[in-house]
């Protein structure tokens, strides 16, 4: 029997627009907008309709308004497709708070607010340090590993073969670059982002988060997740892992490897942009792979899923 996985999107998929025509379309979708609005007290759905685009790069408003925008489509799909099974989930950073939710690990209310917190204690925690991210292209991983051992920066994210993402120090990213494309990588980009997530500039924010899941009811979830730190399924200690997660290494390479090792093949992302299919591409070119963003991606898998 193959088997399916969900996948959340993470920051840097917001776009103004995303989840604007599931809004206009479905009313279940419209219900869950302004049910955010109510638990958040301002109107994320506006700023994920309607920009302007300086507002939703904001990390504490892109950070729930994707969490949003994927749980939508969540809850679209399962209408669409009623008997929709799947075996597991796994989201990539933000994404992952997204995957426990959908695994009933945590509230929608409680995720969302978490969510929000995150973003806002991440970006306290760029405010007061210069960090910065750039994409390795084509380096392959013990290369890239050396250019952070002889620059001070740290692998941030290991996405797929040919892409890996680096993050520390901003002048230390714009050296780590040069060495980069020295040691043979195609392209060696810096990313337009607010500071360095996934690496020791992000600590101040940990003891926050530690603060904020704490209040929270974590339940066992119905399926198993896929943590981004360990790259297998999270086990008891789901708050721990989410705290180290803000500092730590994204391993979702490993994480699919870890997922098409136990049989699964058919991937179904959700929440904007695809990316995460495009990741999928490079690690396994076999795996079916599903992306509802929108209502025209929605209504294909649906249909794709539909016997």
């Amino acid at each position: 029997m193959s088997k399916t996985a969900i996948l959340f999107a993470g920051q840097g998929a917001q776009v103004v627009g995303m989840g604007r025509d599931l809004a206009e379309k479905f009313p279940s979708a419209k219900a869950w907008f302004d049910r955010a609005n109510l638990v958040l007290g301002y109107d994320l759905a506006t700023i994920c309709f309607n920009g302007p685009e300086s507002e939703l790069t904001k990390t504490e408003n892109a950070q729930p308004g994707i969490f949003l925008v994927s749980w939508v489509c969540f809850q679209l799909l399962k209408e669409h497709v009623p008997h929709l099974k799947f075996d597991a989930i796994a989201g990539l950073s933000l994404g992952e708070f997204t995957a426990l939710t959908a695994a009933g690990a945590m509230s929608f209310e409680d995720g969302l607010r978490v969510v929000r917190q995150r973003g806002k204690f991440m970006q306290e925690a760029c405010d007061v340090t210069k960090g910065g991210m750039a994409a390795v292209i084509g380096l392959d991983e013990g290369p890239t590993r050396e250019v952070c051992a002889e620059t001070g920066v740290v692998l941030a994210n290991l996405n797929c073969p040919g892409q890996l993402v680096i993050s520390g120090e901003a002048e230390k990213i714009a050296k780590a670059c040069e060495l980069a494309k020295a040691k043979g990588a195609r392209r060696a980009i810096p990313l337009t982002v607010a500071g360095a997530y996934h690496s020791p500039l992000m600590a101040s924010a940990q003891p926050k988060l530690q603060h904020e899941l704490a209040k929270i009811k974590i339940s066992p979830s119905h399926v198993p997740v896929v943590s981004n730190v360990t790259a297998h399924a999270h086990g008891a200690d789901v708050s721990a892992r989410l705290v180290e997660q803000v500092c730590a290494s994204v391993r979702w390479e490993e994480s699919m490897r870890y997922l098409l090792s136990q049989g699964f093949t058919r991937f179904i992302e959700l929440g904007p942009g695809a990316a995460l299919s495009g990741f999928m591409k490079r690690i396994d070119k076999a795996a079916q792979m599903l992306n509802v963003a929108d209502v025209a991606s929605l209504e294909a898998a649906a249909k794709a899923l539909t016997p």
